[in-house]
């Protein structure tokens, strides 16, 4: 199996799935398509790095050593790489030159897929924290939207410093693919080299609104997060209000 690959994470619940289909109507990419595993995720499609629910899952996995994988990581060898390339490779069409794999656990992950892959190129995907918390409070119900939140921002701290040492880095704001799609989606064709054709449909552009409203109304509100406010503006997002 040939061809260069774009990987793609972020947290759960931050878009992930919805970019990866939506890059993956390009006909230059080879996405998972109906791969039987959860929403196509290449990490149940290997068996070389443990998948997120082995690390406490959505709302936990960032804090467990395990989790954050780089080019210094033992299994960061041509064998493992070898490996990836023919376990992922039978699910993936060989004649395209785009080769992608979308998993949340892989923003935690990207320099180990560079030394395993050099010339891949990494998209994370963010989302407004609130929002993230919101949506997946409906997995983790035992945690806060603190709680939530106190996850995401350590895991893009994770990332953040993880970034200065990758090649070719794109982030992608949710934000910005609900409100102008096409141009978030060139953004993405010019990063990796490929032409701007992609079959968008409808987007629901209102889902971000909803959850605040739901934290503004429900138990979550009670939360105080000011103290995080500083942080999470760092990001290019506010508290309370979703920017």
């Amino acid at each position: 199996m040939h061809g260069r690959f774009l990987f793609m994470g972020g947290m759960h619940r931050s878009g992930t799935t919805l970019l990866a289909a939506l890059v993956g109507t390009n006909p230059r990419v080879a996405g998972f398509r109906q791969t039987g595993a959860p929403m196509d995720e290449g990490q149940y499609l290997q068996t070389v790095c443990p998948y997120d629910e082995q690390h406490g899952g959505p709302g936990r996995f960032a804090y467990a050593p395990g989790a954050h994988m780089t080019e210094h990581h033992e299994l960061a060898t041509p064998a493992t790489a070898r490996l990836l390339r023919e376990q992922w490779g039978r699910y993936l069409d060989p004649g395209r030159p785009v080769l992608l794999e979308k998993s949340p656990p892989n923003l935690l992950r990207f320099r180990f897929f560079q030394r395993l892959f050099p010339g891949s190129r990494f998209v994370l995907v963010t989302r407004h924290p609130l929002g993230v918390a919101m949506s997946t409070r409906k997995w983790t119900p035992a945690l806060t939207v603190r709680q939530l939140v106190e996850h995401w921002l350590h895991a893009h701290d994770l990332a953040r410093a993880d970034a200065t040492h990758l090649d070719a880095l794109l982030t992608v704001r949710y934000e910005d693919l609900m409100t102008e799609p096409d141009r978030t989606l060139e953004t993405i064709a010019t990063f990796a080299g490929i032409p701007p054709t992609f079959d968008v449909g409808d987007l629901d552009q209102d889902t971000n609104t909803r959850y605040l409203r739901a934290w503004r109304q429900g138990p979550g509100a009670d939360d105080d997060l000011a103290d995080l406010a500083e942080r999470v503006e760092r990001y290019g997002y506010r508290l309370p209000a979703f920017a």
